[in-house]
Order: C-alpha cells, then sequence, then structure tokens
C-alpha cells in the first residue's frame, strides 16, 4: 500500500527532526565531556597545589585523586574518586574499597570499556604505566598481565596486603554491544624503581 503524497511528506519531516534530535543529543554528549575534562584538570592542579580536595563543579559528588599515564599509548587521564557510574562518566575511578595508590595494597582503578579505558586492550606485559598522586609524586609501574575474570565468581574485595600493586579493570568483551555483563578485563600492573631518566 502506498501512502499519500502529505503523509509522506509528514513521514519525512517526522524523520529529519527525530534525526536532527538525536545528532543535536550527541553532539551535547560531547561538548559536556569536554568541558569536564577541562573543570577535572583545573580541580587536579588546585590538588597537586595546596593538597586539598576539589571538587571540579560545585554539585560533583567526586574529585581527582590521581593522575594516569601510559607515555606510548598517548594515554593522559585524571583519574576520580570513586568508581560509581557518576564518576566513571567523566574519567576513570578508584575504588574505595581498594588501597590508596602508593601504599601497601592493590589500588584499583575501573573505566568504562568504550571510552576512558578502550585503551587496555593495546597494553602489553612489559609496558609502563606511570600514576601521580596528590602530593606531586610519580609511582611508576610495569605491566605485568592481563586477564578476563568474571565477577560473579571472583571475589570483589581487592587484596590490601604486600607491594603497592595497581589494577586497571573495565567491562569484557570490549565490541559488546549491550553494557555491563559479568565479565571483566583486569591489567595487572608491578611498581617499579623510579626509571633515572623520566619523560613525563
Amino acid at each position: 500500500m502506498r501512502l499519500p503524497e502529505r503523509a509522506r511528506r509528514w513521514l519525512v519531516s517526522g524523520l529529519v527532526v527525530l534525526a536532527a534530535q538525536q545528532l543535536a543529543a550527541a553532539s551535547w554528549i560531547h561538548v559536556k565531556a569536554a568541558l569536564a575534562q577541562v573543570l577535572v584538570r583545573h580541580a587536579w592542579s588546585a590538588a597537586l597545589a595546596d593538597g586539598q580536595r576539589h571538587k571540579p563543579w560545585p554539585w560533583a559528588d567526586t574529585w581527582p585523586v590521581a593522575r594516569l599515564r601510559v607515555p606510548q599509548l598517548g594515554i593522559d587521564q585524571i583519574v576520580l574518586a570513586g568508581a560509581s557510574g557518576n564518576a566513571l562518566a567523566f574519567g576513570p575511578g578508584l575504588d574505595e574499597g581498594g588501597a590508596v595508590p602508593g601504599s601497601a595494597g592493590t589500588a584499583v582503578i575501573g573505566g568504562h570499556r568504550d571510552t576512558h579505558f578502550a585503551f587496555l586492550r593495546e597494553l602489553r606485559a612489559g609496558g609502563p604505566v606511570l600514576l601521580q598522586t596528590p602530593d606531586g609524586r610519580w609511582r611508576y609501574y610495569r605491566v605485568a598481565e592481563a586477564a578476563v575474570v568474571d565477577s560473579r565468581s571472583v571475589t570483589a574485595a581487592p587484596r590490601r596486603e604486600g607491594a603497592p600493586v595497581l589494577e586497571l579493570v573495565t567491562c569484557y568483551p570490549f565490541e559488546a554491544w549491550l553494557p555491563g555483563g559479568p565479565l571483566r578485563y583486569v591489567v595487572t600492573a608491578m611498581p617499579q624503581p623510579a626509571p633515572q631518566r623520566v619523560h613525563l
């Protein structure tokens, strides 16, 4: 059955309006993300200057706690407090159940597989990872291993004893159509002494 000319025009107009609305919404998300990164970096600079917590915007429920760098991949990200959905929308988040970066135990940083932590699939054993803490010190790590684990059978409580280990965690598989799921991709990095020559 063929639609009358007037109905076809209305249908086409409606589809154009819907497409324009979706495009505007997608663009707004990117604008907000870019602005958020500027505010988050400004808050991190303030934290380095005075050692205090600085929220990136007044109503934020998170604040910068570290800076994560993977030089060979061009990664330079500010890590936020907490691994909730709100914090992870703006950057990787430090799991409050883990150790404080640089102290004994395992510090766990989580991020979304399709945004901030998409680079985890490119990390290889032996690769360097750098983490700056609020005192301005850089901590140096080397990737030891990467593994896929099932969150239903692996304990959620990170290790708290021993060397200051760093774990970077994201959902898996990277190409999954739907978010969530029980599988996690976990990169474990072990502490290293500071190199004699540092290129930050």
